[in-house]
């Protein structure tokens, strides 16, 4: 991993701002995700967590991805549940492959058509490359682009939007489920992979 570029932070003017966000927050979690081993991505927090398995393997309500692996999915689309590492690394997966590619790229990415890895290496592997994708288009991005409303097209909310809008939500969805990633790493650490 990279080290951060502390200079972005002085930087003034609204597209250093959010960059400055996005790589130190993909920065903190990149470097908990080199350390994370195969153990730690498929640990259950709880039992029944939603993780990524074998497509046969699943008992979930609702599976996505195409392949040997699958995304599992809960009945409600809000309430997501216990999910192990390997689910989040998955969600960051499909959220930035989605924004980029129908922003960037071809738009025509969609969750359930990505190929997804319950095997911690490939899996890190595909998020770290889809990030640094990401990562790069902004960095071209002039400062009056990230105001352009309806930059992206991923979403109705995304074409409606000025841009820097969809940086920010992103910017939340790596810190918050960031977070999530490190929190239960450290209870796997702590616990020996138990539920005590």
């Amino acid at each position: 991993m990279e080290n951060f570029d502390w200079s972005i932070l002085t930087v003034p003017t609204p597209r250093a701002v959010v960059r400055g966000q996005l790589e130190f927050s993909w920065w903190e979690l990149g470097r908990r995700l080199e350390t994370v081993t195969q153990a730690e991505f498929v640990w259950e927090p709880a039992p029944g967590a939603l993780s990524v398995r074998r497509r046969s393997e699943s008992t979930a309500p609702r599976v996505f991805g195409v392949g040997e692996w699958v995304v599992e999915w809960p009945e409600g689309p809000d309430h997501p549940g216990p999910r192990t590492v390997a689910w989040l690394v998955a969600h960051l997966t499909e959220v930035l492959t989605e924004r980029y590619d129908w922003t960037f790229g071809e738009h025509r990415a969609r969750r359930s058509d990505l190929t997804y890895s319950g095997e911690v290496g490939p899996a890190v592997a595909e998020l770290t490359r889809v990030a640094d994708l990401w990562r790069a288009g902004i960095a071209q991005m002039s400062d009056d682009d990230i105001f352009t409303v309806g930059f992206s097209q991923a979403t109705e909310i995304d074409q409606q939007s000025p841009f820097a809008h969809l940086v920010q939500h992103i910017n939340r969805e790596i810190i918050h489920h960031g977070s999530e990633v490190f929190t239960l790493t450290d209870l796997y650490r702590v616990t020996g992979g138990g539920r005590g």
